[in-house]
């Protein structure tokens, strides 16, 4: 059931090698300032280097390793920010949802809709999700092998909706730490199924800081252009105007300077695709 061709508004985004889309934005949505502020930055940058871009944050962050953490505005007055953002910057929207009854709401804005790494393998958020018609992005969990993400896809397709991404995002490896295996990539994509890297939870190191996730940021960059050299239909980065301020995933959000400087690394490599 792959549909080769996930339009939104007329453009054919996540096409391949050649043409990875970039899914950006900061890991969660902290005020009405920072949001539009990184929105127009990453539409500057995407444009000026030739990618499709889909903005992504979140309205809340319900898997967060304290019962203190910042976990955002919630869905109403979050999905009211996203919904101007689209409008005004004509740009698509990712969303994450955590539970099956958000699905109808997310989809009223969302151009894709996201699944948790978590919650990959739970059927009734994925069947919700499906039934939306939405592109849906899950995010393939730490525990699970390549091999097994073709049981998540046939979720998503038995709502007859066949436009499912997976996102690698890293391997637990235990003691705080993730590992990115590049057969991986190779692997899902010779399943028939689009794929997307996410170059910055890659890097995390999950509950590295005691009662908050670390991060290694310096090791983003080479894994995005590793995943860019192997090939993939989409790069997921967390973008913020101040990473190491970030009230959530700070040790692993990007900077606006790192981020051009990925672009620019990414665009140099696909050329060798083409």
């Amino acid at each position: 059931m792959e549909n080769k061709n996930y339009i939104i508004n007329g453009c054919e985004y996540f096409s391949g090698s050649n043409d990875p889309t970039i899914i950006a934005g900061p890991c969660v949505i902290e005020d009405d300032e920072m949001i539009w502020k990184t929105a127009r930055k990453i539409k500057e940058l995407t444009t000026q280097y030739g990618f499709k871009f889909i903005f992504k944050s979140s309205y809340d962050k319900a898997n967060r390793s304290s019962i203190d953490s910042f976990r955002g505005p919630g869905i109403a007055s979050g999905l009211k920010i996203l919904s101007e953002v689209k409008k005004e910057l004509n740009v698509p929207i990712l969303v994450d949802i955590h539970s099956p009854g958000e699905a109808e709401a997310v989809a009223e804005i969302a151009d894709v809709i996201q699944i948790p790494a978590f919650l990959c393998r739970q059927t009734d958020l994925l069947v919700a999700a499906g039934k939306t018609g939405k592109i849906i992005n899950v995010k393939k969990g730490q525990f699970l092998s390549p091999y097994e993400v073709s049981s998540i896809k046939k979720k998503v397709e038995s709502t007859g909706n066949g436009k499912c991404l997976i996102t690698e995002r890293g391997f637990s490896f235990g003691y705080n730490n993730l590992v990115v295996d590049m057969r991986s990539f190779m692997i899902i994509r010779d399943l028939g199924i689009k794929m997307v890297f996410d170059g910055t939870h890659s890097v995390q190191l999950p509950g590295g800081g005691g009662n908050i996730t670390g991060g290694e940021r310096k090791f983003a960059s080479g894994l995005i252009r590793a995943a860019a050299a192997v090939g993939v239909d989409g790069i997921f980065l967390e973008v913020h105007p101040s990473p190491d301020d970030a009230k959530c995933d700070a040790a692993n959000q990007v900077s606006y300077e790192l981020f051009e400087k990925i672009l620019q690394q990414v665009k140099s490599i696909i050329k060798i695709h083409g």
